[in-house]
């Protein structure tokens, strides 16, 4: 089997019985080897023990007073947001549930950056065995903003860190400035030809994806919101892209970003989108399968999907409003 996405941690972990990923002793440090909780050479006495003590034991309870005794404002933010997160994992029986629990019950002062990570690697656990680079290309959509382009008429996105280094100056070639091209036209856009490089690469998130007119890469999004839902709510849907909604009696949509969501709430009002329609960049029917407890004003409808980029080309993909947005009657479980 491929390895794929190293990045994500799974490696730390062990999947549960459910099939979801338990919190481990080695995942938990992981955390506490990120940057922002290292302490710096100048750091105090009382941030330097707190962290040597989470090293040794990283469940440990931390009391406000220990957190308090910090001098630095910025690290005792960094260490209040860490511990609030740390606890939220250790209340909850797998990653998946973790996850849920967060976006249904409120983030609270969670940064979006631990939300990208835990959807990193829920996806690596949901995606395993995948063998389609268009699926997992797709799948960065999730986790890690893109920025949109437009080139001979087709939608690229490249992964936006990438594109503002480019715009830093920091890893921009000589030519790509001298003719003037978008940041990112100088990386490679996945096709047939060069998808076998996916898998050497998957951790440096280098390669744009043709979103507009490569129908493997729509397919390839729609095959990941598929298994998003299936691995975290347990519920079968299928997903296709479309060109437009057609249906003169369409019931539910989700904005899968908040531009999406606002130019899909103005079309439900009858409003005139007409000049915002470019930002829609995909467009998807859902189905549910036969059997799945719908709200009635939804039952025996699709549901529209609905992904746009802002106004400053960004892409910023929600997965959790694939949680909180779909008209499921009740509450589905997790792993």
């Amino acid at each position: 089997m491929r390895e794929f996405w190293v990045s994500s941690g799974h490696h730390l972990t062990h999947r549960t019985e459910g099939g979801g990923l338990a919190i481990t002793d080695e995942l938990l440090l992981a955390y506490l080897a990120r940057p922002e909780l290292m302490p710096p050479d100048e750091a105090c006495a009382a941030e330097r023990d707190l962290h040597a003590a989470l090293l040794k034991e990283p469940r440990r309870p931390v009391t406000a007073q220990q957190v308090e005794a910090i001098t630095d404002a910025d690290a005792r933010e960094n260490w209040t947001f860490m511990l609030a997160f740390r606890d939220r994992l250790l209340a909850a029986p797998s990653v998946e549930a973790a996850y849920l629990g967060l976006v249904r019950q409120g983030g609270g002062p969670i940064p979006p950056l631990f939300l990208n990570h835990l959807t990193h690697l829920i996806l690596r656990n949901a995606l395993d065995g995948c063998q389609d680079p268009y699926v997992l290309r797709a799948a960065e959509l999730f986790f890690r903003p893109q920025r949109a382009s437009l080139q001979d008429g087709s939608v690229l996105l490249a992964d936006a860190e990438l594109i503002e280094e480019h715009e830093l100056g920091k890893t921009q070639s000589p030519l790509v400035a001298m003719l003037g091209k978008e940041p990112g036209s100088d990386l490679d856009v996945l096709d047939d030809e060069n998808a076998w490089t996916y898998w050497s690469r998957s951790d440096a998130f280098t390669m744009a994806l043709n979103l507009g007119s490569n129908a493997r890469s729509r397919e390839g999004l729609a095959r990941v919101i598929e298994v998003w839902i299936a691995h975290l709510l347990g519920v079968e849907a299928k997903v296709e892209p479309v060109a437009r909604i057609e249906d003169q009696d369409w019931r539910w949509f989700v904005g899968l970003d908040a531009e999406g969501t606002r130019i899909g709430n103005a079309l439900w009002s009858g409003e005139n989108v007409d000049a915002e329609a470019s930002r829609v960049i995909a467009l998807f029917r859902l189905a549910f399968a036969a059997g799945t407890p719908l709200e009635p004003n939804a039952a025996g409808h699709p549901v529209y999907l609905l992904l746009a980029m802002g106004p400053d080309k960004t892409v910023r993909l929600k997965p959790q409003n694939l949680v909180m947005g779909l008209p499921l009657a009740g509450q589905a479980r997790a792993a």
